[in-house]
């Protein structure tokens, strides 16, 4: 992905296992942020 690229739809469980979709969020700003794996290096 680049900069700017729109997210494919994807479909999550929230913390009560609740599915949540990005679709959900349609017509709203949203920020995804990916780090990685804890106690991974990088």
């Amino acid at each position: 992905m680049q900069i700017h690229d729109k997210a494919p739809n994807f479909t999550l469980q929230d913390e009560n296992g609740k599915p949540v979709s990005l679709r959900d969020f349609q017509g709203h700003n949203v920020v995804l942020y990916f780090f990685p794996r804890a106690n991974t290096p990088g």
